[in-house]
Parts: C-alpha cells; structure tokens; sequence
C-alpha cells in the first residue's frame, strides 16, 4: 500500500496540467471616409448699455442726478447729467441770509415763489418791496403788479397723462430705431 502511495505522488508531482490554448492572428486593415455635419450653439450675455452713476457726493449741493440707456442687439446708447433744483437753492439761500440775521431778505427769496407769496398774502403779512414792508409793500405790488411772481400751471391728472403719452411715444420710436439698425 505505501507503493501505492509513493506511486501515486511520483505521478502527481510530474503530470502538469494540461490547457488548452488556441492562438489566432488576424491582420485588419480598413479603409473608412468620414463626413460630420455639426451645429454650434454659442450662448453667451445680451449686450448691455450700464447706465452711468450720477450723483452728488453730499446733499449740499441742490442737484439731482439722472441717468437712463437704452440696448438693441448691435447699439448701445446711455447718457447721464445733474439738473439743478432751484426751489432747494431758494430755501438754502433764505436759511443763510436768516442765519445772518437779514430776515426781510430771506423772506425776498422765498417770496420769489408764488405759492410764498400767495400765502404771504393769505396770512395778511405781504411780500417785501423794494425794502418796503406791510401797508407801503402792499401798495406798491398794487402799483407793480408785472413784479409779482408768474402762477404756476396746475396740471390736472388728463395732462400728465397727456405728457407721458408723448414722451412713452418719443421713446417707443427710439427703440424702434434701434431695433431696425
């Protein structure tokens, strides 16, 4: 029986295992032509017109910025500039003459406006005149009424909407041009 097993081992040891293995060679050769068609989308930012930064460093100085622009595909427009407030001017100026103690004159400037003198009149205490107060101012705005303030055209709400009707018109006919360009 240990012949058995010796036997056994030798033939183990020395049978190796078999495979199979196939190998194959293949020689391709192609010739391919190729056309692509292909579409390329770009999406990029409209142009944009940046209104400019108008304004004033301190409030000082009775101006108002304004600003405004317009874009189309291919033009860009924008402006910008400071407009004067001069009521704002009128009450910086009659503050400073009434801090210096000139309180007639600071009253002349405010009366330069006609709702100031309508309401000087109203509370029985007219308008200045050439230096002249009370009975004596009212007699000579009597005597000079081509001096008295022109009144203000009250707008009713039919006229505003008259005014932006106009100016919505102006501007439609200006994008419209911009738009065909």
């Amino acid at each position: 029986m240990n012949k058995f097993i010796f036997a056994a081992l030798i033939i183990m040891s020395t049978v190796s295992a078999a495979y199979s293995q196939t190998v194959v060679e293949t020689t391709t050769n192609s010739k391919s032509d190729v056309e692509t068609k292909g579409r390329t989308i770009v999406i990029s930012p409209p142009p944009s017109a940046i209104s400019p930064s108008v304004g004033s460093s301190t409030s000082d100085l009775c101006m108002a910025g304004v600003s405004g622009a317009v874009q189309t595909q291919i033009l860009g427009v924008s402006t910008g500039e400071m407009v004067r407030d001069q009521n704002c001017e009128r009450l910086k100026i009659s503050k400073t003459l009434y801090d210096m103690g000139m309180k007639v004159a600071a009253v002349s400037v405010l009366c330069q406006d006609r709702r100031v003198y309508d309401a000087m009149e109203m509370a029985g205490t007219p308008c200045p005149f050439l230096g002249k107060i009370g009975e004596q101012a009212t007699d000579e705005w009597k005597n000079n009424p081509g001096r008295i303030p022109p009144s203000e055209v009250v707008r009713t709400p039919e006229d505003v909407q008259e005014r932006n009707a106009k100016i919505g018109a102006g501007i439609g006919g200006l994008a419209l041009l911009l738009l065909l360009l």
